[in-house]
């Protein structure tokens, strides 16, 4: 019998298709998990992008069903999964409807999302259905619609997001969010990667850029071609050109290699070591902190990394001033507080602002798991950033004056 379209898939697409960059970002759950698992990707065509980047996600272990889209022939899916050769012939499962799917770890509509709010909501809470506990469910709409779906998947965001990635590389541009209907043990952050995030844009094979960048960049060749417009005799052009170059590079973002030891703790920014003492603060809790604080000159990549793998459980932001990042009066600057649930105990990530640094950029809302190293946020210019471990719990692994490098550098191990 023929299934009705509503049945056979829930996902209502328009005339915005996912692209490369696009499929990555929507398949970024299924990649990050070393586990084995069980994927579920609804609306794919043979051709489409998100098929091609969840079945290059897969590991060994994985499984991956596939649901059609209304407009694709189920017939012709499993001819072209055959034809990607017996090991994703093995892993891949077509099927002819929803219907016929299980439960999965990760489940993924393979096109944005169109129509109404309802239609979305709908659509939304017919694929939550397929996750297990804890799981992740990854959709997009279009950005520069207002209501319908996108508003939608907004409010979803804010109720149960993991994290909402914007990919701008995409025709036309769309929001992904990542969705978690019940709670995710802090345990599984440990057989996580770090996540594929679309703010790090990709310059080479070793260094990319923070989107924040790419965008400072722009503006100051922006301003340098108003002013050789508006006086084309002038020089005046050349002082924001010049600087395009120095403020992107302030924004770039190296890969890392982060050990794989798991007694290790890795430095949350590059810079040098400040202090590591053991003190009080009853903000995380009674008991004692070793806390290591972190000086980030205008010459230390600034991204922010997880020192640890665990899930955030708080995020706050304490207000003070914005004295020399150097000196011990800016224990009491404007800072950003990260709260992370871990095996170990509470570990705390401080984004301390400087004298220049003004800006706090922090990406990881309430409820995602981070792995250890993890892009989560930036500093915008010179700061510090403070890590704060269980005293009785960890052992320092370096000392004031010593260099770091955020997600290499060990600087406490795990008793």
């Amino acid at each position: 019998m023929t299934q009705s379209p509503a049945v056979r898939t829930p996902v209502r697409s328009g005339p915005v298709r996912i692209g490369e960059r696009a499929a990555r970002t929507l398949v970024a759950e299924l990649a990050r998990r070393n586990d084995p698992k069980a994927a579920l990707l609804v609306g794919a065509t043979a051709g489409s992008a998100a098929l091609a980047a969840a079945i290059d996600a897969l590991l060994p272990g994985d499984t991956l069903t596939v649901v059609p889209a209304e407009s694709a022939d189920a017939a012709e899916l499993r001819e072209h999964v055959t034809a990607q050769g017996r090991w994703v012939a093995d892993r891949v499962r077509v099927v002819d409807s929803l219907a016929e799917a299980d439960a999965a770890e990760v489940v993924i509509a393979a096109e944005p999302l169109a129509g109404t709010a309802e239609q979305a909501r709908a659509t939304v809470d017919g694929l939550a259905k397929y996750l297990t506990d804890g799981s992740v469910l990854s959709v997009s709409a279009p950005v520069f619609r207002t209501g319908g779906a996108a508003a939608e998947l907004d409010r979803q965001g804010v109720l149960h997001g993991v994290r909402t990635d914007l990919v701008l590389r995409n025709s036309p541009p769309v929001r992904v969010h990542h969705l978690r209907f019940t709670p995710a043990s802090p345990a599984l952050a440990a057989r996580l990667a770090p996540a594929h995030r679309p703010s790090s844009v990709p310059l080479t094979r070793g260094m990319h850029i923070d989107s924040n960048g790419v965008a400072a960049a722009g503006i100051a060749l922006g301003l340098a071609a108003a002013a050789k417009v508006a006086r084309p005799k002038s020089k005046l052009w050349l002082l924001p050109a010049l600087a395009a170059a120095p403020v992107a590079a302030f924004f770039r973002d190296p890969e890392r290699d982060v050990p794989e030891d798991p007694s290790a703790v890795v430095a949350a920014a590059d810079g040098q070591v400040l202090s590591v003492q053991r003190l009080h603060d009853e903000r995380f809790g009674d008991g004692e902190w070793l806390r290591v604080a972190v000086f980030l000159s205008v010459l230390d990549v600034h991204v922010n990394r997880a020192p640890v793998a665990g899930k955030v459980v708080d995020y706050f932001v304490a207000d003070g001033g914005f004295v020399n990042a150097m000196k011990p009066d800016a224990e009491h600057n404007v800072a950003a507080y990260t709260v992370l649930d871990t095996a170990h105990g509470t570990v705390v990530v401080a984004q301390r602002t400087g004298l220049i640094a003004r800006r706090i950029v922090q990406r990881a809302p309430i409820g995602a798991l981070l792995a250890k190293g993890e892009r989560f946020g930036l500093i915008r210019f010179g700061s510090r950033t403070d890590v704060y471990l269980p005293a009785d719990a960890a052992e320092p692994m370096v000392g004031p004056g010593d260099r770091v490098v955020g997600g290499a550098t060990v600087i406490a191990r795990w008793r």
